[in-house]
């Protein structure tokens, strides 16, 4: 496999975009509370692992939306819209597509890097993808040519205002990694899962209702069940 994408805090990208249920908890392990917030997923070789988490966890991008890749007649919008997200996810690396980029090809609109942004979400305005449908005869025109500017979590991410948005679950234990504010040191980013870089930073949070424990009555209650009806 090619060596990890290193790239610059400022660049060209694309965009794409995917369901993501509210309270789902991704690859990186962040919080069920991160999905009411702007959050994507970053391309795999920059996101830094093949599965779980990497270094791309917890990080905050500025997106900037440019023109589609494909529209005819060219389409330029109006204004230049932008949402900062939370990198939650990774998208898997496949041979083409927008999710294929490498140290050694670009994706099949000629970008390294393709962030899959989380949408449609209550966290982002439906009208947020320009369209014309009149003239188009759609509104989604499926992928975008965009800038990106790696930015701060705690003073950009709508997100900070609420403590349960930050952090991993914690029943996920080390198999789970979301800084709050990963600035690259060791202590505060996540290693890469499929590297094997050893255990990462402790981001658990114990505001993670989806994924506590069974008590032990209700354990015992169903062991019980199970028992009288062998």
């Amino acid at each position: 496999m090619s060596s990890w994408i290193q790239y610059p805090p400022t660049g060209l990208a694309t965009l794409t975009h995917y369901s993501l249920p509210e309270g789902y908890v991704a690859a990186c392990g962040c919080t069920p509370d991160s999905t009411k917030y702007p959050t994507a997923a970053l391309s795999q070789m920059a996101f830094g692992s093949s599965a779980n988490y990497g270094p791309g966890c917890g990080r905050c991008f500025k997106l900037s939306l440019l023109n589609p890749l494909v529209s005819t007649p060219p389409f330029t919008p109006d204004e230049i819209k932008s949402v900062v997200v939370k990198i939650t996810d990774l998208c898997p690396l496949s041979q083409v597509g927008w999710c294929s980029g490498t140290t050694e090809r670009m994706n099949s609109a000629g970008s390294q890097l393709n962030f899959d942004l989380a949408y449609p979400s209550k966290a982002i305005p439906g009208d947020f993808f320009p369209s014309d449908e009149a003239l188009y005869g759609y509104k989604d025109f499926g992928v975008w040519n965009i800038t990106y500017e790696a930015v701060s979590c705690l003073s950009s991410w709508q997100g900070t205002s609420n403590p349960k948005a930050l952090g991993s679950v914690g029943a996920l234990g080390t198999s789970a990694c979301c800084p709050a504010e990963p600035t690259g040191n060791s202590e505060d980013t996540c290693p890469s899962y499929s590297d094997n870089n050893g255990l990462p930073p402790n981001t658990a949070t114990s505001d993670s209702p989806m994924l506590r424990p069974i008590p032990s009555t209700l354990l015992v209650g169903l062991v019980l069940s199970w028992l009288v009806l062998r």
